[in-house]
């Protein structure tokens, strides 16, 4: 499975599973570039992101294309790779494109999730329906007990 994804220098490249491979993984799911929720979560993983590197890679991702990524990260400067999943096939491989309701509407999206992945590509860890606040704290203690 090949998306596309940017990096923390702006760089598009094509995105693999192969990539989670290279290192322990905390790949993060996420419904929307530049709104509050998603927005809090991606700085949260920036501004702790020497403590994470330490023992893992971030990798974000969200059905938002390339172009918003690019925005996104810049605006919040964020120095880590998010993939554009437009086609939910990450998602949906993960478990995480779900039916939704707001307002009574219902409608396909992301739950947000994280998961951390180990080097040979196995989840050792998840986390669904993510509460934003704390998580980040969350995911450093598991990653110090791997």
């Amino acid at each position: 499975m090949k998306l596309q994804a940017i990096d923390s220098k702006g760089k598009t490249f094509e995105f693999s599973e192969e990539f989670l491979k290279e290192k322990i993984t905390v790949l993060y799911f996420y419904p929307k570039d530049n709104t509050s929720g998603c927005t809090k979560e991606a700085c949260d993983f920036r501004d702790n992101l020497n403590r994470l590197t330490n023992m893992a890679q971030v990798i974000g991702v969200s059905p938002d294309n390339l172009t918003s990524h690019i925005k996104f990260q810049q605006k919040q400067n964020l120095d880590f790779v998010l993939v554009s999943d437009t086609e939910h096939k990450l998602s949906e491989k993960y478990g995480v494109w779900k039916e939704k309701s707001m307002y009574g509407r219902k409608y396909m999206g992301i739950e947000r999730s994280t998961f951390i992945v180990d080097a040979q590509g196995n989840i050792v860890k998840e986390w669904r329906k993510v509460k934003v606040t704390g998580h980040v704290e969350e995911v450093l203690q598991v990653l110090k007990s791997l």
